[in-house]
């Protein structure tokens, strides 16, 4: 077990991770502009982006860019610096590093090499929505983005179904239709849900009622800004899983049926029934 008691006398510089706001630049902590002042240089998720927040608050440290497409790279190169004793602050473009952002990777790394890492609290889009929506406030499930493809979403959310616990779903205004389409799909039109779009901001709005009603009201409005989309537990999960009726192979048709493709079928009704995937592949091809 790896455990570090205290940050003093180290050696190495220190990786502090900045969350920065989501919308209205108030949100921003104190010590994050401290932080972000006294690094010797800002790891950004996008260096344009995060100048516009450097010059409201008029901080001048230096940037380098921090992204999904660039980690295999970027990350040697960090650790390098951090082993050499520079301090760096690494922010996404809003919210919480690692959370749906960039960072997990540099944090990963930074860990294994003893370097100190030091989180700021901040904002965060997830909880903002959920203390306002309604909905019960905890336990929560934090999923983020779901995938993009409508077969790769029903096996996501199959999965998710008799979760009793509140969810929460990030979701870009282009998808959020087909979206919330496939949820009521796998949910149920009845599922209570809650839309929470640009948070924080001037136009910040919050959406409430049945899934089912919520798709009517984006049939008649287009989607604007990002989206936290909140969906109800399943109240009653023990029922539903009793629901479960038929041979493996049957519950493979079923789920073909409703959109997967066969080895997605296959793969879902195994792990849901505890069975070998290949076995059941197998036992379905009659081979």
């Amino acid at each position: 077990m790896q455990q570090v008691s205290s940050f003093q006398n180290q050696d190495s510089g220190t990786l502090y991770l900045v969350p920065t706001p989501i919308g209205n630049l108030d949100d921003m902590t104190f010590r994050a502009v401290k932080v972000l002042t006294e690094a010797d240089l800002i790891a950004a998720e996008d260096t344009r982006h995060t100048q516009q927040l450097l010059n409201h608050f008029d901080i001048h440290t230096p940037e380098i860019s921090f992204h999904e497409h660039n980690t295999e790279q970027r990350i040697p190169e960090l650790i390098g610096k951090l082993k050499a004793g520079i301090t760096i602050a690494q922010c996404s473009d809003a919210g919480m590093p690692s959370i749906s952002d960039p960072g997990k990777e540099l944090v990963a790394a930074a860990v294994k090499e003893g370097i100190p890492v030091v989180p700021l609290p901040g904002a965060n889009a997830g909880l903002t929505a959920l203390i306002a929506s309604g909905l019960v406030p905890q336990p929560f499930y934090f999923y983020g983005f779901l995938e993009r493809k409508h077969q790769q979403q029903v096996q996501e959310l199959e999965q998710l179904r008799n979760r009793s616990e509140t969810m929460i779903f990030y979701e870009a205004p282009h998808r959020l239709k087909k979206t919330l389409k496939v949820m009521a799909e796998v949910f149920g039109d009845d599922r209570q849900a809650v839309l929470a779009r640009e948070l924080t901001k001037r136009y910040e709005e919050f959406s409430r009622g049945s899934l089912a009603e919520i798709i009517a009201f984006y049939d008649e409005h287009q989607p604007r800004g990002e989206y936290v989309v909140l969906v109800a537990g399943n109240p009653h999960p023990d029922e539903e899983e009793e629901e479960e009726t038929g041979t493996p192979v049957e519950q493979i048709d079923q789920a073909i049926s409703e959109g997967l493709s066969t080895n997605e079928a296959i793969k879902l009704v195994a792990k849901k029934n505890k069975l070998n995937r290949q076995e059941l592949y197998k036992q379905y091809h009659n081979i």
